[in-house]
């Protein structure tokens, strides 16, 4: 691997001394904090005072998966109660990181989780958001309490307070695994860390391996299997349970797959075939058409983040981590833009992909927002973000099922079938568009600004 000359020097030298924080700064960072407390409030409070079996059904789950660890009933036989009765889906890895929550009353439980979940929204943020967050200086504090409260309105973010789900927890640790420059622990450990708790985040262990991180699907998959097995040695008949009959039931645990929240493939597919050969048929092809494509232009934007910086990750020697040159700041913001657009395309595929993709998995949409944004000096990539932004606000796909049902004239159901399908198909279009038209918008950039920039085409994909 080629070597970043000027990157290393950057990365060796001192890092320059922390300027003394002002009043100024603690009442900016406090209005940060005022911004994000005002725009999540009303959230929160819908659903933690909603009807009681109405109230983070999902941490319910969570929660009775830790009771049944610790008395050591089984993990995948029960229900919670009426009228969810919602099987626990996950690894016994899960079960076991929920217990803590087992220990605080139900209500205790809720508010700690909330908090939890908009802490770990911070995280995604900046990370999305690094780079106009940093334009701003001192600012930056109310800069991300801005667009934290911006993201908490999104509609998948909204559901999963709503239901007390996982999602924005899987979404931080990616985006810190994947985008910090020089990571304090082994790059890859985040990633199988949230593979060992769900197994959708399985779709980095090939983005990894594509893009030439090999020591870090090296990690991630020896973190998930080291997790896994120490799940097989505290709860070894769950363990058993989980991994050669309840995970073979797929949907039949998680739900109906032609609902209308589960916008991936298969439920696009699955809401216009009927259940059959044809439809497994269809949806498998699809599937497959849509990983090569989309591992593709992953790998095409995360390859064109290298090229604008002069080569491929980095080692430092540090634990098998490497120094990722596109998330080094002083690598100007083309590079980490397209190295966040690879891997939003890899998470939105963690959706698509699966057989099911609830609304509330699309917190992956953040990061697709950030990467268009930039650090805000590029007017249509800044469109294009707020339009994908306003799009999710709203509950489009529960409109469009409406508006399908029987009773309404045949174009109105046509086009409600297509809003039903909506978020579904605006993922896809944003895979295209990172991996497409941002990628030869940034490179073409660059290399106006410096010629001896290489333009990175489809065809680099295959070298």
């Amino acid at each position: 691997m080629r070597a970043v000359s000027g990157t290393r020097e950057a990365a060796g030298r001192p890092a320059p001394a922390r300027a003394r924080r002002s009043p100024l700064d603690a009442l900016i960072a406090l209005a940060g904090v005022a911004v994000v407390v005002a725009a999540v409030t009303p959230i929160a409070s819908r659903w933690l005072y909603n009807q009681p079996d109405q109230r983070l059904v999902d941490l319910e789950v969570y929660r009775e998966g830790g009771l049944a660890v610790l008395r050591g009933a089984p993990l995948y036989d029960f229900l919670t109660q009426p009228p969810q009765l919602l099987p626990f889906t996950y690894p016994p890895f899960a079960a076991l990181l929920a217990v803590p929550f087992t220990l605080m009353s139900w209500r205790v439980a809720q508010w700690t989780w909330t908090v939890l979940i908009y802490a770990a929204l911070a995280v995604a943020v900046w990370y999305a958001f690094r780079d106009l967050i940093r334009r701003t200086g001192r600012w930056a504090p109310l800069t991300l309490g801005a667009l934290v409260a911006a993201m908490a309105w999104l509609d998948p973010v909204r559901d999963q307070i709503r239901f007390g789900q996982v999602g924005v927890f899987l979404l931080a640790m990616c985006l810190a695994d994947c985008c910090t420059r020089a990571p304090r622990w082994p790059r890859g450990l985040l990633v199988g860390l949230a593979l060992a708790i769900k197994l959708v985040p399985g779709v980095f262990l090939v983005y990894f391996l594509i893009t030439g991180r090999r020591d870090a699907f090296v990690n991630a998959l020896a973190t998930a299997v080291v997790a896994t097995l120490g799940g097989f040695a505290v709860l070894p008949h769950d363990s058993a349970a989980y991994w050669f009959g309840a995970l073979l039931q797929g949907g039949d645990r998680t739900g109906a797959v032609d609902g209308t929240t589960n916008q991936a493939i298969n439920g696009i597919v699955a809401r216009v075939l009927d259940q059959g050969p044809a439809r497994t048929a269809a949806w498998l092809v699809l599937a497959l058409v849509m990983a090569y494509a989309g591992f593709r232009l992953a790998r095409r934007a995360t390859y064109a983040a290298d090229a604008l910086v002069g080569g491929f990750p980095m080692r430092t020697g540090r634990a098998g981590t490497d120094h990722l040159a596109a998330a080094d700041p002083a690598s100007g913001p083309g590079a980490y833009a397209l190295l966040l657009a690879g891997v939003a395309i890899t998470g939105l595929l963690s959706v698509l992909l699966s057989p099911v993709g609830w609304i509330h998995h699309l917190v992956w949409i953040i990061p697709v927002i950030g990467a268009l944004a930039g650090d805000g000096r590029d007017t249509r990539r800044c469109l294009s973000g707020l339009a994908f932004w306003i799009f999710f606000l709203f509950p489009l796909p529960w409109w469009g099922a409406h508006l399908s049902r029987t009773g309404h004239p045949p174009i109105t159901r046509f086009w409600g079938s297509l809003e039903r399908d909506s978020f579904g198909l605006a993922a896809i279009a944003a895979i295209i568009l990172l991996g497409n038209q941002l990628t030869n918008r940034v490179t073409r950039r660059a290399s106006r600004e410096d010629p001896s920039q290489r333009q990175v085409g489809m065809g680099t994909l295959t070298t």
